[in-house]
């Protein structure tokens, strides 16, 4: 099978975050008080926040804890699959949890996330929409052509349904969702780029090395 990626592959501009609360991914509220206390150095803040996600006082925060405790800037939850990839990217130990300092690492890209969102957002909708991603995705290095740009948005958006394509409430890509479509996106090209060797924007792989590097991806 041959495959052939239309745009650059990295250029210059924003780059998104490596390695994602308020508005965007802040935990709600949790009445019960932080175990012990934080390890030496560590942000107090931070650690009270982790202490708050940790609902079962395991010292670890599992894929579950986490997603009831980030929310959208519209209040809407994480979406599940998005919290599963924060997990992946995080979970260093592939203990199937986060510690603290799996936490903090995770909070910070969140953050950084934040950053970048609210950059594209241009008019401050709360979402993101095609033309917005189409921008996002351009500055990253990524020059998907029009139909691809109409199925990454299609996916990710969560009310592009219908035969319009929008659903009832206010279209656009929520703030988990745009994480979430930049990380597969750049982690697919990443793919690709390490197997197109002579640079042609051109590779041919076979059934099991294309289910091989589907699969690898987190």
């Amino acid at each position: 099978m041959s495959y052939n990626y239309g745009g650059g592959y990295g250029g210059q501009g924003y780059a998104p975050p490596g390695g994602a609360p308020p508005s965007y991914g802040q935990p709600g509220g949790f009445a019960a008080a932080p175990p012990a206390g934080p390890p030496p150095g560590a942000d107090p803040q931070l650690w009270n926040w982790f202490a708050a996600v940790d609902t079962d006082r395991s010292g670890q925060v599992s894929v579950y804890e986490l997603e009831k405790a980030l929310i959208n800037g519209d209040w809407t939850p994480f979406d599940l699959d998005t919290v599963k990839m924060l997990m992946s990217i995080f979970d260093t130990d592939r203990s199937g949890t986060i510690g603290f300092n799996e936490f903090s690492g995770l909070w910070k890209y969140i953050k950084d996330w934040q950053n970048v969102f609210r950059h594209f957002d241009r008019d401050r909708s709360g979402t993101i929409d095609g033309s917005e991603l189409q921008d996002a995705l351009r500055q990253f290095g990524f020059n998907l052509n029009p139909q691809l740009m109409r199925l990454v948005e299609k996916k990710y958006d969560i009310k592009a349904t219908g035969p319009t394509g929008r659903g009832p409430g206010s279209p656009g890509i929520t703030f988990d969702r745009f994480v979430r479509c930049c990380v597969v996106i750049k982690q697919l090209s990443e793919s690709f780029m390490r197997l197109d060797t002579d640079r042609d924007g051109w590779i041919q792989l076979n059934y099991d090395q294309f289910l091989q590097t589907v699969l690898s991806l987190p």
